[in-house]
C-alpha cells in the first residue's frame, strides 16, 4: 500500500513535468526507473528498455513511414498536394471552413506529423480563409482541427503500436476505427462551422471578389501546381488499401515496402537527385527512432515502474470490478494530459502500455480500447494552446493560440464523449 501511494505522488510529479514541458522521454524514463528501485527490482526498467528498442513491426513502420514524410518534404510534393487542393476551394463561400477541415484532414494522412501538416497546409490555407474574410481564429482553428487525420495514417505511431500488440495487421487496425476517427474528423469540421456561424466570424459574400487576391495571398512564392507532383503523396496509402478490393485480395504490401515504393516514384516524377533522396528517407527514419520510438521507449519504462509498484495491478482490479470507469478512463485521461501538456502521445502510450492488454477484463478488446485512448489524446491535443500544430497555426495566422483553442474546443468535447460512447 505505501509503494503504490508512492508511485501516485510519482505520477502527480510526472504530469507537473510534463506540463512544465520538461523533456518527456527524460521525465518518464526517470520516473520509471525510480520506481522500479524502490520497489527493489531496478532491472526491470531496462528489460522494458531493451525489449521495446527491438519492436520489429514498430520500428518497420514509424521508421519508413517518416522516411517517406521527408522525402515529400524534400521533392515539394506534398506542397503542390496542398496547391492543387486549394485551387478548388477558392469560391465555397461559408463552405470554405469545413472543407479546410476536411483537406487538412486527409492530408494529414499523407503527412502524419501534426505540426508538419499544420506548416504545409497553413501556409496555403489559413491565407486563403483571412482572404476570404474568415475570423483569423476560425481560419487557424480550421487547419488545427483537420490535423486529427493522421488517426487513419499506416506511419501514425498508435497504429503500428496497438496492432503490434493486438496481433494485427496496421492496415486492418485503421478500417476498424475508422468510422469512428471519421466521424471525429465529421464532428470536428461542423462544429467549428458552427461556432464560426455563432461568433458571425465569416462573410460569405466576399469570398468570390477576393478569389484572385486570395490565392495570390495564399501562394507567396507562385508555385504552379503540378498535378503530377500531387499524387506522391497517396501513392503508399493506394497500395496499402488496394488489397481490401476483391480483385486485388493477394495484392499484400508491408508498410515500408509501400513507403520505398513511394518514395522511388517520387524520385521518377520529380527528377530528383536519387542520392539526396536516399539521404532524406534514411533521416527521416532516424529522427522517427529518436523522436517517436523515443517516447514509446520511455513509456514503456514508465508502465515497468508503475507495474512493479503495485499500482497497475491495483488499479487493473478495480476497473475489473467497476468496468465502467475503463470507458471514461481510456478516453478523459489521455484526453485531459492532451490539453495539459499539448501532446496527448505520453498519456496514451502509458495507459497502452499499462491498462489496454488487459482490456477483455473489463469487456472490450485490445484495438477499441487502445485506438480510443490515442484518438482522445489527439482530439485533447487539437483544443490546447500549447500544442505545436496550435502554435504554427497561429503564427501563421498572427493569432493568439489561446483564441484557436476556444474556437476548436466545443467540437474536441463533443468528440471525446462520441468516442467514450460509441467506441467503447
Amino acid at each position: 500500500m505505501v509503494m503504490q501511494l508512492i508511485a501516485v505522488a510519482v505520477i502527480i510529479v510526472t504530469v507537473y513535468l510534463l506540463i512544465k514541458k520538461y523533456e518527456t522521454r527524460m521525465v518518464l524514463i526517470g520516473a520509471g526507473l525510480l520506481l522500479c528501485i524502490l520497489s527493489l527490482s531496478p532491472l526491470d526498467a531496462f528489460t522494458a528498455f531493451s525489449e521495446r528498442m527491438v519492436s520489429s513491426s514498430l520500428i518497420q513502420a514509424i521508421c519508413s513511414s517518416m522516411g517517406f514524410a521527408y522525402v515529400m518534404k524534400y521533392t515539394k510534393c506534398d506542397m503542390h498536394l496542398v496547391h492543387v487542393l486549394s485551387k478548388v476551394m477558392t469560391r465555397l463561400g461559408f463552405f470554405l471552413i469545413p472543407a479546410t477541415v476536411v483537406v487538412t484532414y486527409f492530408i494529414n494522412i499523407a503527412i502524419p506529423s501534426a505540426a508538419g501538416c499544420a506548416a504545409a497546409v497553413g501556409a496555403t490555407l489559413i491565407p486563403l480563409l483571412i482572404a476570404a474574410r474568415i475570423h483569423p481564429a476560425i481560419a487557424g482553428g480550421a487547419v488545427l482541427c483537420g490535423t486529427i487525420g493522421s488517426m487513419l495514417s499506416p506511419g501514425m505511431s498508435h497504429n503500428a503500436f496497438v496492432a503490434n500488440m493486438a496481433n494485427m495487421e496496421v492496415v486492418d487496425l485503421i478500417a476498424r476505427h475508422s468510422p469512428y476517427s471519421l466521424m471525429a474528423g465529421g464532428i470536428a469540421a461542423v462544429s467549428l462551422a458552427v461556432v464560426a456561424l455563432v461568433k458571425k466570424e465569416f462573410k460569405m459574400a466576399s469570398v468570390a471578389g477576393d478569389a484572385s487576391s486570395s490565392s495570390a495571398q495564399a501562394t507567396p512564392e507562385a508555385v504552379r501546381p503540378n498535378y503530377l507532383y500531387a499524387t506522391a503523396p497517396f501513392i503508399p496509402l493506394i497500395l496499402l488499401i488496394l488489397p481490401f478490393f476483391e480483385s486485388f485480395s493477394t495484392f499484400k504490401l508491408s508498410v515500408p515496402a509501400a513507403m520505398l515504393i513511394g518514395s522511388i516514384y517520387a524520385l521518377f516524377i520529380t527528377l530528383t537527385n536519387p542520392a539526396q533522396i536516399t539521404k532524406e528517407f534514411f533521416k527521416g527514419m532516424g529522427n522517427a527512432y529518436g523522436d517517436v520510438l523515443g517516447i514509446i521507449i520511455a513509456a514503456a519504462v514508465f508502465a515497468a515502474g508503475l507495474k512493479a509498484s503495485g499500482l497497475i495491478d491495483a488499479f487493473i482490479n478495480f476497473l475489473t470490478h467497476s468496468p465502467e470507469f475503463a470507458r471514461w478512463g481510456g478516453t478523459l485521461g489521455p484526453f485531459l494530459m492532451g490539453i495539459i501538456t499539448g501532446s496527448g502521445d505520453a498519456a496514451a502510450f502509458a495507459f497502452n502500455e499499462t491498462v489496454t492488454p488487459h482490456a477483455a477484463q473489463f469487456g472490450y478488446e485490445i484495438p477499441d480500447m487502445g485506438m480510443a485512448a490515442a484518438l482522445s489524446g489527439a482530439l485533447g491535443r487539437t483544443m490546447s494552446p500549447l500544442a505545436g500544430a496550435a502554435i504554427v497555426c497561429a503564427g501563421l495566422a498572427n493569432i493568439n493560440p489561446m483564441e484557436i483553442a476556444k474556437r476548436t474546443a466545443p467540437g474536441m468535447i463533443i468528440g471525446v464523449i462520441a468516442v467514450a460512447l460509441f467506441m467503447l
